[in-house]
């Protein structure tokens, strides 16, 4: 559907509002889309909360309801990654599990709640999360990649009656193959919109508990770079950096 137009008042001239606004040097933005955080928040924590955060945690509390001592296994743990695992350490799941191919993301993963890591480039993750799930499967997999063998060996290792999350977004032309089986006895395919969070519901709430030292904010970020450098802040996320970059804009 067509974008929103906006006008100056006394001005002809039409504002187009795109799908898009990130980089840009002014934002027309909806009144709903806009969540008012109580006075003293940081702005470097606040920006965490447009994204990573909110659908990390979103995934662990509305996509998966994960339950207590429910076995978890996050494949890719950049910034959403992290909050799905922190989430899932916030209600006592266990084992979690976390997965990717670089070891700077893992190296950070056990500080927020990871009890388990494996690098996909030395180890066969399937064959070790069956070993922590004792052949039964884990309780929820998790896919943050899009990456197509990434999202089928999420499905593959999930128990039964189990829950499969895909979060990453894929490219458009790549399909997955899968057992659909298992989707008539119990087991569940999710695909998840930003964790299906309620911002105005949710954010006050995870700033509460952020407030009271149970969620991790401020150690999400581990590079700062102003605008000038965004080429470079780009260039070490494609790379493998751990955690989130910050780009002061001012």
């Amino acid at each position: 559907s067509a974008t929103p137009r906006f006008h100056i008042k006394g001005k002809g001239t039409p504002l187009n509002a795109g799908c898009v606004t990130t980089f840009s040097d002014y934002t027309i933005a909806s009144e709903n889309r806009v969540t008012r955080t109580a006075p003293g928040v940081k702005a470097d924590v606040a920006a965490l909360l447009g994204c990573a955060v909110t659908t990390g945690l979103g995934i662990v509390f509305n996509n998966a309801d994960l339950k207590p001592g429910e076995s978890i296994a996050v494949f890719g743990v950049g910034g959403m990654g992290l909050n799905v695992i922190q989430g899932a350490a916030l209600v006592n799941a266990h084992p979690i599990v976390a997965i990717d191919l670089h070891d700077s993301k893992l190296d950070v993963a056990p500080a927020f709640g990871a009890s388990h890591v494996i690098n996909g480039k030395t180890q066969d993750p399937l064959a070790v999360l069956q070993d922590l799930a004792a052949g039964r499967g884990i309780d929820v997999c998790v896919d943050t990649t899009g990456n197509r063998k990434v999202r089928e060996n999420a499905y593959e290792a999930t128990a039964p009656k189990g829950r499969t999350i895909f979060a990453g977004v894929p490219d458009a032309n790549e399909k997955i193959t899968i057992d659909s089986f298992p989707i008539h006895f119990g087991r569940k395919l999710i695909g998840s919109h930003g964790g299906e969070t309620r911002p105005d519901e949710d954010i006050p709430r995870y700033l509460k508990l952020y407030g009271l030292g149970k969620l991790q904010l401020d150690p999400l970020i581990t590079h700062r770079f102003p605008l000038e450098q965004i080429n470079e802040a780009i260039a070490l996320v494609r790379g493998g950096g751990a955690g989130r970059c910050l780009v002061h804009m001012d």
